[in-house]
């Protein structure tokens, strides 16, 4: 069976992210082998009584994933560096497009950018309300206005003047840049529901989900293929529960496991959550190591 492409997150969570543990985890895996390097966005973590957290967010912030990979791509050549997933809904279109782009131009064209419309729940609203209050942005902004909000950063990244009219974004004839370095980005959807995985297909790249189940995964990649999607199907996983204990061996077999279940789902590329270890950027550099043997990756000299 023929694996994903794997990519691994970088610490931008909890007490192990910062600079040095992003700079040793990328560099880790650029030379050992793997696809991409990844970071996820969460505005805020609420407080208060009705706050269920019922998909399992780690409650600590979050380091802004656009910052973050740049850095990650400042201290890599050759790896991807990729959002799984940022919420571009809370962002004008144009500073994004422009915030975006100019990442890849750094990067020389290394940018996959998996988007969405809020998340942090996996039961209705499917949004967590206070990032949308704190944003200034109106939930009711969702869906439609989501799909305007990414034409509008296409938009940006199409021949000069740039000009865009939509009930929600509005863009003047005008000069923006900079424009990606291979003339688009990559715009991978996130969605857990039938009508917003069908979105994906409609107006994405590619498909991106969190794997909690994998019955429910492959039914996800099934409505995306089923609704005509064509594009990368990324899935998110979480070989280890968090905060559980991990060796070399119990990692590496956790993971070989979801590989072949990513592959069997239809998956094109899986994103391993380090991030959600309880191990610090050298013990997840050594467990990489011991994977990227398993796995046969073609490993590099420093």
């Amino acid at each position: 069976m023929n694996l994903p492409r794997i990519g691994v997150s970088l610490p931008h969570v909890g007490p192990h992210a910062g600079p040095d543990a992003v700079v040793t985890v990328a560099r880790a895996a650029e030379r050992l082998g793997f696809h991409a390097v990844s970071a996820s966005d969460r505005l805020l973590i609420p407080r208060g009584p009705h706050w269920r957290n019922d998909a399992g967010l780690p409650e600590s912030h979050v380091w802004d994933p656009l910052e973050l990979l740049t850095w990650a791509a400042a201290h890599t050549r050759r790896i991807r560096v990729t959002t799984t997933v940022l919420n571009t809904i809370f962002h004008s279109p144009v500073v994004l497009a422009r915030r975006l782009a100019t990442l890849d131009r750094l990067s020389r064209g290394r940018l996959d950018v998996g988007i969405g419309q809020g998340g942090g729940t996996r039961r209705p609203p499917f949004h967590i309300p206070e990032e949308f209050v704190a944003a200034g942005v109106p939930a009711g902004r969702r869906g439609a206005g989501f799909v305007e909000h990414t034409a509008a950063m296409r938009a940006c990244w199409g021949p000069d003047p740039v000009e865009f009219q939509g009930e929600h974004y509005r863009i003047p004839p005008s000069m923006v840049g900079p424009k990606p370095w291979g003339g688009t980005i990559p715009l991978f959807v996130g969605a857990i529901t039938r009508p917003t995985v069908e979105r994906a297909a409609r107006v994405g790249d590619g498909f991106v989900t969190v794997t909690v189940d994998w019955d429910d995964t492959r039914t996800q990649v099934g409505w995306y293929r089923d609704a005509g999607g064509t594009g990368t199907v990324v899935v998110n996983v979480i070989p280890v529960r968090p905060g559980a204990p991990v060796s070399p061996a119990a990692f590496t077999g956790a993971v070989l496991r979801d590989l072949d279940r990513a592959a069997a789902a239809g998956a094109d590329e899986a994103h391993l959550a380090l991030h959600l270890l309880p191990a610090g950027p050298e013990q997840q550099a050594e467990l990489l190591e011991v994977l990227a043997a398993r796995l046969g990756l073609p490993v590099s000299t420093p």
